[in-house]
């Protein structure tokens, strides 16, 4: 299934793991439409492992614990479908999935159409427990296949972890997104420590094939299966925003039935999502007025990226109508200072002699600043925080 835009949606996994059931499936879709995250975009509905029971029935087919799932997945489906949102599983390129129910190896073809059957929308395909006599593309390619032949749509999340050079082969798999990180704890360091790594990768994106930089940990606050201390509002805010504009799809992780305010406003800031679901899909690129790297030196080693700003990264991207989105994101522990909050607007593609400059529109506060001589002057940006902007282009007279 080709997608244009990064998928948007729900998982159960960061707050529920395997304390997952049919009331909770439809209490969460309820929630998504009461409280606005179904209008901003979000419209997957995601259940992760731990769905089905130990072994396989006598054909060989998957069956989903009826403790938990008395009415079948297909009845899931019809009640999300009726409500305009979309239905996704688990399954895994292994013996077993990562906490060891049965998986799909050498069942794609039965488990594809288990899956249409049931009239899923989206597959999250996970890595654990694969045969290392086979290739890591081809495991992928099996499913890829299958689902393709399987008589519905069915958006193939490949969630490999970046292992075994994802990023290399992906794209052939058919799949729609990749994931290219380890899980995600609901942590400022796990944030700050996914944010790096993803900063070597950013041209490995695009329509078509996404990069996933693993699930929302926003309004988690320290609780559920992944809770660990949790994080500030802007450390929230800065983890969204650079997802967002990394393109990575949108998964939420909290629980949708108890989002404070400060978690609603975050994840429905419609210009942040605006930048992550513009239709030209384009890959940001560091803006910092003191990189050096010459660009045929860019690549995924870090030895290439010894000279960018991996601690204060300004990022643009340039948008479908012209303007560009612009944000900085400090990961560091001190407030960012001057030097690290300016661009000259040759790191934009924006000549002197062009007779133009930027108006710069902050996502978060409203804010308007005007550029001039050449060079943006953020201003301040306190640690663990962001600035984000879209930036127009208009005469500088």
């Amino acid at each position: 299934m080709f997608v244009n835009t990064p998928p948007l949606g729900w998982n159960t996994w960061n707050t529920f793991g395997a304390n997952i059931n049919e009331e909770l499936i439809l209490q969460a879709a309820d929630a998504m439409i009461e409280t606005g995250l179904k209008d901003a975009g979000y419209n997957y509905v995601v259940i992760d492992d731990i769905w089905a029971l130990k072994e396989r029935d006598q054909n060989g087919r998957l069956v989903p614990d009826p403790q938990k799932f008395p009415h079948g997945m297909k009845y899931i489906a019809d009640y999300l479908h009726q409500r305009g949102l979309k239905f996704g599983m688990y399954s895994c390129a292994g013996y077993l999935t990562c906490a060891g129910y049965p998986a799909s190896f050498e069942h794609e073809w039965d488990d594809a159409k288990s899956f249409a059957e049931w009239e899923v929308d989206f597959l999250k395909y996970d890595y654990c427990f694969h045969p290392v006599s086979v290739r890591a593309d081809i495991l992928y390619k099996r499913m890829g296949l299958a689902l393709a032949n399987c008589g519905r749509d069915i958006l193939f999340s490949a969630c490999s972890w970046g292992s075994d050079h994802t990023r290399r082969w992906i794209k052939e798999t058919g799949a729609s997104m990749w994931r290219s990180t380890g899980d995600i704890m609901d942590s400022w360091t796990s944030i700050r420590d996914i944010a790096q790594s993803q900063l070597k990768v950013m041209e490995y994106n695009g329509h078509g094939c996404f990069n996933d930089m693993d699930m929302l940990v926003v309004g988690m606050n320290g609780q559920g299966n992944v809770g660990l201390t949790g994080c500030t509002y802007e450390e929230y805010r800065l983890h969204f925003s650079l997802w967002a504009f990394m393109n990575s799809p949108l998964m939420i992780g909290c629980d949708v039935r108890q989002m404070d305010d400060q978690t609603r406003s975050i994840l429905t800031n419609r210009e942040i999502l605006a930048i992550n679901q513009d239709p030209d899909g384009r890959s940001p690129f560091f803006a910092n007025s003191h990189v050096f790297t010459p660009a045929e030196n860019r690549g995924p080693d870090d030895a290439f990226y010894k000279d960018y700003p991996l601690d204060t990264p300004i990022l643009a991207k340039y948008l479908s109508n012209g303007d560009i989105a612009i944000g900085l994101f400090n990961l560091s522990d001190t407030e960012a200072s001057m030097w690290q909050t300016t661009i000259t607007f040759d790191m934009l593609g924006l000549p002197a002699t062009s007779g133009k400059t930027l108006e710069l529109h902050d996502l978060w506060n409203g804010e308007v600043i005007r550029a001039v001589n050449g060079v943006i002057q953020i201003g301040s940006c306190p640690a663990h925080d962001c600035r984000v902007f879209r930036a127009k282009v208009v005469d500088a007279d």
